[in-house]
């Protein structure tokens, strides 16, 4: 596996620190960018992410398009005028309709996901198994949104993840690079979590189907 291929938390942290738009908004094609560091992570871990890798691809891309839509491309910049423009034009209730509200909000549940396993991975030593920290990250968020037998399948994978060192030597591009700074990639990425979840609340999406 090449150093490219690799999960790199430091760029993670630079893209999510450099996204956060104005007082309470975060540029969307960042977030993007950000998200596809994010799934190098997923894929690398293999069939044991698979309940969240497997439709994050599709999802990345659908927003991607609207961002290059040469008509409606600037009501995407932000994750605001993204739902701004989609309530206003009474989309979100348009069956024939991708919403890239509804699309964003499945990427925003695992970032959230993800973001809870890096910092509870951050708090183990390098001999210890990860497979619990995983479990109760997904169990705190993901699990929520989940049927039963994907919960169970999830559950019964994370038994195969590695101890926290070889973790970090198999997805990132430094593994002791990576310990260092994760702090900071934590930091940066749970502030664009925080402004995604009130952006959603204030605008009542959180329930979208």
């Amino acid at each position: 596996m090449s150093a490219v291929e690799r999960f790199d938390i430091e760029k993670v942290a630079k893209i999510f620190q450099d996204c956060l738009h104005e007082c309470d908004d975060v540029l969307l094609e960042s977030y993007l960018e950000a998200y596809e560091e994010i799934n190098k992570f997923f894929h690398l871990m293999g069939t044991v992410f698979g309940f969240v890798s497997s439709d994050v691809r599709s999802k990345i891309d659908i927003l991607y398009e609207y961002r290059r839509k040469e008509l409606i491309g600037e009501r995407f910049l932000t994750i605001k005028t993204m739902i701004i423009y989609e309530k206003a034009e009474d989309l979100l209730k348009d069956g024939s309709y991708v919403s890239g509200a509804r699309t964003l909000l499945r990427l925003h549940r695992g970032l959230e996901f993800i973001y809870e396993f890096l910092r509870r991975l951050s708090e183990l030593n390098e001999c210890d198994k990860t497979h619990a920290c995983c479990k109760s990250a997904y169990n705190d968020t993901l699990a929520k949104h989940h049927p039963w037998v994907v919960r169970k399948g999830a559950v019964v994978a994370m038994y195969a993840l590695p101890t926290q060192g070889e973790l970090l030597k198999r997805v990132c591009v430094n593994a002791s690079h990576a310990v260092e700074v994760l702090p900071e990639m934590l930091k940066h990425t749970k502030s664009v979590y925080d402004r995604v979840e009130i952006l959603y609340s204030a605008h009542d999406l959180h329930g979208l189907p």
